[in-house]
C-alpha cells in the first residue's frame, strides 16, 4: 500500500500513546508531521523523521498551513488532558482541552479536505458498565468529566464523518501500560496515576510505596480488575485502522482496544515484583468514587475487522518493557 501512505499529523505526538503511533507510522513508511503544545509532552519524544510544529490544534490558521503544507492526508488526534480525578477538580478545563480544542481540529480537518480522522478516546465512555466484558453497543454514560468530554468528541466526530468526505475511526482504549522494546518512548510524565507506572517507579525506588484504592471489590482477590493493553499494540491498531480507511473511505469505525481479559491490582503488582525481583510496599488506601470492580473489554470487533492481533499481551512482557524504561529513565535522573 505504499501508494496509499498517505501524510499524517499526529497530534499529541510527543506524548506518551501519540509518540508510539508517530514511531509505528515511522517505521512503517508513513510521512508524519507531529503537532504538540509541549504541556505534557516532551520535544525529545518527537520520532527522528516527523516533521514538528510546537502549537496548539486550536490554532486553525496553524492547522490549516500544516495541512496544506504537508498535503496532509489524515489526523491522529491524540491531544488531550487524561487524569480523571483532575477532570472532576477542573471540569471546565477538560472539556475545553477535550471537546472544544477537538472542535476546532475537526473543522480545521474539514476546512483543509482531510479524508480520515483517528481519535483516541476511552473506555471511560462507558461508566461503570453494566456488564464486562464491555462491548461497543454497551450504554455510554460516564461518571467523569474526562469521559464525558471524549464522549462528547465522539459525537462530534460521528455527525462530523456524515456530514462530509471524512471517514472515522474512533478507539475505546483500556489501560495502556508498557514502553517502545527498542527503548525509544516511554511513559515519563512525573506523578503519573497509572497503576503499572507507579509500581515500576516503586520498583526502581523512585516512590517508597505503592496506594492499593479499595481491598473489596467483587473480584477473586478485593482489588479492582483491569483490561492492561501494550502501548506498542495500541499503536500497531492504529496503523491498521488507517489502512482501512483508506481502503474503504465510505466506512468509518468504532472500536474497543484491549485484550478481552483483566488482571487485578495484586496481580499485577505481583508481575512487577516477579519481573524487578524485588519487593513494593503496598498501602491499603480507600476506594475512589466510581470505581468499578472490574473493566474488560470484549475485542471481538477488532479482532473480526482488522487483521490486528496482540504481539506482546503477556503481562510479564508489558511490566518488562515498562520497568526498562523507567530505569532508564533513573539513570537519567
Amino acid at each position: 500500500m505504499a501508494d496509499a501512505k498517505v501524510p499524517v499529523l499526529v497530534t499529541g505526538g510527543a506524548g506518551y500513546i501519540g509518540s508510539h503511533a508517530a514511531l509505528a507510522l515511522i517505521d512503517a513508511g508513513w510521512p508524519v508531521v507531529v503537532i504538540d503544545d509541549l504541556s505534557t509532552g516532551f520535544a525529545w519524544a518527537v520520532p527522528e523523521g516527523a516533521a514538528f510544529a510546537e502549537g496548539d490544534i486550536a490554532d486553525q490558521a496553524l492547522v490549516a498551513r500544516l495541512i496544506a503544507e504537508h498535503k496532509i492526508g489524515a489526523i491522529l488526534h491524540f491531544a488531550g488532558s487524561v487524569v480523571v480525578p483532575e477532570s472532576v477538580a477542573r471540569p471546565l478545563a477538560y472539556y475545553e482541552n477535550n471537546t472544544v480544542k477537538s472542535r476546532a481540529l475537526i473543522a480545521s480537518a474539514v476546512a483543509g479536505g482531510v479524508r480520515h480522522f483517528i481519535f483516541s478516546s476511552t473506555a471511560a465512555v462507558y461508566g461503570i458498565p453494566d456488564s464486562v466484558p464491555v462491548a461497543e453497543d454497551a450504554r455510554t454514560a460516564p461518571i467523569n468529566p474526562y469521559g464525558a468530554s471524549k464522549l462528547m468528541t465522539e459525537r462530534m466526530l460521528t455527525d462530523a464523518a456524515a456530514a462530509h468526505p471524512l471517514n472515522a475511526g474512533i478507539l475505546r482504549y483500556f489501560n495502556v501500560a508498557g514502553a517502545d522494546p527498542a527503548g525509544r518512548s516511554g511513559l515519563s510524565t512525573a506523578g503519573a496515576t497509572h497503576l503499572v507506572k507507579a509500581a515500576v517507579e516503586a520498583a526502581c525506588g523512585r516512590r517508597d510505596h505503592v496506594d492499593i484504592y479499595g481491598t473489596d471489590f467483587a473480584t477473586a482477590d478485593g482489588t479492582g480488575v483491569r483490561d492492561y493493553i501494550h502501548v506498542s499494540d495500541l499503536a500497531a491498531a492504529h496503523l491498521q485502522v488507517l489502512e482501512r480507511l483508506i481502503a474503504a473511505p465510505q466506512e468509518s469505525l468504532l472500536l474497543n482496544c484491549g485484550y478481552g481479559r483483566g488482571f487485578s491490582v495484586l496481580e499485577v503488582l505481583a508481575s512487577v515484583e516477579r519481573v524487578a525481583n524485588c519487593r513494593i510496599e503496598r498501602r491499603p488506601a480507600p476506594r475512589r468514587p466510581g470505581d468499578p470492580d472490574a473493566v474488560i473489554a470484549d475485542n471481538r470487533a477488532i479482532l473480526a475487522t482488522l487483521g490486528w492481533r496482540p504481539e506482546r499481551d503477556e503481562l510479564d512482557t508489558i511490566v518488562a518493557d515498562a520497568l526498562a524504561w523507567e530505569r532508564g529513565l533513573a539513570a537519567r535522573g
